[in-house]
């Protein structure tokens, strides 16, 4: 198959509801998230997608404690 039928996703987080715990950037199995060196309005550091690479599993979504810290979602046909 060609690569346009892969489907790519994208990981947004509502980054004021993250408490910094790690958890979806330890269990990401593509190593796609990363703790940002910023803090948030609670003086947290979020967690951060890279860009690139998510598959869409959805493992970071259900071990994050927060509910609806994170969304993902296919990127639509006409994102780059």
């Amino acid at each position: 198959m060609s690569n346009s039928h892969h489907r790519r996703f994208n990981v947004e987080f509502h980054e004021d509801l993250c408490k910094g715990c790690g958890l979806c950037v330890h269990m990401c199995p593509h190593h796609v998230l990363v703790q940002s060196e910023r803090l948030n309005r609670r003086g947290f550091h979020p967690a951060e997608y890279v860009g690139e690479g998510c598959t869409g599993c959805g493992i970071c979504f259900h071990t994050c404690p927060e509910p609806s810290g994170i969304d993902v979602e296919p990127h639509s046909p006409t994102s780059a």
